[in-house]
């Protein structure tokens, strides 16, 4: 079941939050967690075991781990084989067949016999909720939090439908005590409901629409420039549009629940470098990586050389983290390599000031990452790459051009106006206002709600006139 769904808005959306409002407040992290294993169970009910197994195994680790405060060590321990096991979970499930493929490979250099592995099937958001339930053994560990007894609400926080299959990536500490007291007050449901408005149609009016522009281009054996560029335009947009809606619509939801969740876009397109990038792309991921990972392994405090390492092993595995596959490695070396370089030449120091070239360059290296990012293999990106920077064919092939529309040629123009517009807003006025504001908060609440209420009902005719359309961050 996905948000951009009719079963979703008409049938599991209503029901649930029918039945949410009407329970009492102590019994309200059971019907988060009934209602979110239904939401899962919906894909498949086998693999909602693995889910419940995960999230048990965490709640008995953080309990153990505060039981032992006194002994050092054995916390160590504890938390070690904690992490340990999700770090296990995760790679056989995400990287089995990565890993069997790759040494097949090997061992076909070699001219020895291939290895073999039944398939593994890649459960749905086990990347996401591996994170958050690591995040929490630490955090007990760290004295960041105190460990929950009440393992419902633990259960509830890891299951909680809005983020649990594409984000943010939550952490417990944040919410802990919204477990405990939460306001449900009407300004806070209706927020929640332009919120998820403003994320469906980014995703269904506007990613939905310009995805055949990406999904032609790339499907292309011998594509020309002109074919490349206008491919890896549309899969900018509809990346940021089709991720950053599911986020709108997570915050939304948590909204008509009584939470507050974390903020994860901030107007990325419009950065300077790439490490202004990275806080504004995926910002609960980005400060997870920052405080679990690059932080741990030393962050800046050894040293020139080992902070560079640090930068560039913190976005490799970071890149592993979204796929198994070298494309992904790639898109995390990519991006280490320029944070390095930032960082080298102090170009990633923060700044309002609007510069045209530092924008265009930095757009320019974010979409030659996302060429790997989207490829299905190292070949096919280098295929694209050089028909983007060798091949001066600047007109559509045949075969591409008779998939363009002007309605998708049109609805790219608007998407990329609205990153421009709402993105300078943020830049120009960055230095006056909090990071959580949103562009419609600059605009008057009853104009833009109204607008944003006819371009949701457009959608929601879109939706059932067209095919299903997951979302894309659903495979990582």
């Amino acid at each position: 079941m996905v948000f951009s769904s009719s079963i979703f808005i008409f049938i599991f959306l209503p029901i649930f939050l029918a039945i949410y409002y009407l329970t009492p407040f102590r019994w309200k992290s059971v019907t988060i967690l009934v209602g979110s294993y239904a939401f899962y169970a919906w894909w498949r009910v086998d693999f909602l075991l693995l889910f419940i197994g995960v999230t048990a195994w965490n709640y008995l680790i953080g309990l153990a781990i505060d039981q032992q405060r006194e002994n050092v060590s054995r916390c160590k321990w504890i938390l070690g084989i904690g992490v340990a096991f999700n770090l296990a979970t995760l790679g056989y499930f995400k990287y089995a067949n990565f890993g069997v493929d790759s040494f097949n490979q090997l061992l076909g250099y070699m001219g020895e016999d291939h290895f073999s592995l039944p398939h593994v099937i890649l459960p749905i958001g086990i990347s996401f909720y591996i994170f958050q339930a690591i995040s929490y053994i630490i955090d007990v560990y760290r004295r960041d939090t105190e460990p929950t007894r009440r393992f419902v609400d633990f259960a509830a926080f890891i299951a909680l439908f809005p983020q649990l299959i594409a984000g943010p990536v939550l952490r417990y500490k944040d919410l802990a005590d919204q477990f405990i007291d939460r306001t449900h007050t009407m300004d806070k449901f209706t927020e929640g409901v332009g919120r998820f408005m403003q994320g469906f149609v980014k995703k269904v009016f506007i990613a939905d629409s310009i995805a055949p522009l990406a999904d032609n281009a790339f499907a292309l054996s011998d594509p020309t420039a002109a074919d490349a560029w206008l491919g890896i335009l549309a899969y900018t947009a509809q990346l940021y549009f089709d991720f950053s809606g599911y986020s709108d619509m997570a915050i939304g939801l948590g909204l008509m629940m009584g939470f507050r969740f974390v903020e994860n876009f901030r107007q990325p397109y419009i950065s300077h470098s790439i490490t202004e990038f990275w806080r504004r792309w995926h910002i609960s991921l980005s400060n997870w990586l920052r405080d679990y990972l690059y932080i741990p392994l030393g962050g800046n405090r050894h040293g020139t050389f080992n902070t560079y390492k640090n930068l560039f092993l913190t976005m490799l595995l970071g890149g592993l983290w979204h796929g198994a596959n070298w494309t992904f490695i790639f898109w995390g070396a990519w991006h280490g390599t320029w944070l390095a370089i930032e960082r080298y030449f102090g170009w990633g120091d923060k700044s309002y000031a609007f510069n045209y070239t530092r924008w265009i360059a930095t757009l320019l290296i974010v979409m030659i990452g996302w060429v790997a990012f989207r490829a299905l293999s190292i070949s096919d990106a280098m295929t694209f790459y050089n028909a983007m920077f060798l091949d001066w064919n600047f007109n559509f092939s045949s075969a591409y051009a008779v998939t363009v529309t002007r309605y998708q040629l049109l609805m790219l123009v608007v998407a990329f106006a609205a990153i421009f517009i709402f993105g300078y807003i943020d830049k120009f006025r960055g230095s006056r206002t909090k990071a959580s504001r949103s562009p419609a908060m600059m605009v008057n609440h009853t104009v833009s709600y109204c607008a944003m209420a006819f371009l949701f009902m457009v959608s929601l005719m879109k939706l059932t006139a067209e095919s299903y359309s997951p979302f894309l961050y659903f495979q990582f």
